[in-house]
């Protein structure tokens, strides 16, 4: 539980509502959380959502894990607290982003779900949409695009997640996408499939 240290502030609504905002781009403010193991395939498959979703004439934002860490995030370690820390952040950057009217997609592997059900919380129901990126252990140390998983099989990384570090499955995620068995092209039309099934795009 985050104390709230600054008093005598008061919160201002402005002018422009999310209904005005959310008309003015023609679709329906949204946070899709992709989560699952590194090597699963999470940024991959947000980047090509994001794609298509340009490409049907929609306004996104994708937040990386890596690239969160690269500046918002840069004082922030890998210890349970760093990544209860990290994810609260990322879902209040997330709400605002909704909140604007944009489809906002954040690919961190954010293992825990406590941490996970915290920024869900923080926005509305009928708009954050849980993605489980699901792939074997086995699938996602086999691909290892960052050589992440042998560095942390030869101890040179500690808490990482799978290996020394746990990874908790969602319970009731919105969508979970196989990408061990569907193509990217598959996964990505899972995705937009729900978003059209739930009126977030035409």
């Amino acid at each position: 539980m985050i104390t709230q240290k600054a008093t005598n502030i008061t919160w201002h609504d402005g002018a422009i509502t999310n209904s005005d905002r959310e008309r003015l781009l023609n679709q329906k403010g949204a946070v899709l959380w992709f989560t699952g193991l590194s090597g699963s395939g999470k940024s991959t498959l947000a980047n090509a959502v994001e794609e298509k979703l340009f490409e049907m004439g929609h306004l996104t934002y994708i937040l990386d894990g890596d690239n969160i860490r690269h500046g918002l995030n840069k004082n922030l370690g890998f210890s349970p607290e760093d990544r209860e820390e990290n994810i609260r952040r990322i879902g209040e950057v997330s709400k605002l982003f909704c909140d604007a009217g944009l489809i906002a997609m954040t690919a961190f592997i954010s293992p825990y779900r406590t941490d996970r059900d915290k920024a869900r919380a923080l926005i509305a129901k009928d708009r954050f949409v849980e993605i489980y990126v699901k792939v074997p252990l086995e699938i996602a140390e086999q691909r290892d695009p960052k050589g992440l998983y042998k560095k942390a099989r030869a101890g040179e990384i500690k808490e990482f997640t799978g290996i020394s570090a746990p990874y908790e499955e969602p319970f009731n995620a919105e969508l979970i996408v196989e990408t061990g068995k569907l193509s990217l092209e598959e996964s990505v039309q899972v995705v937009i499939d729900y978003l059209k099934k739930n009126g977030f795009v035409d």
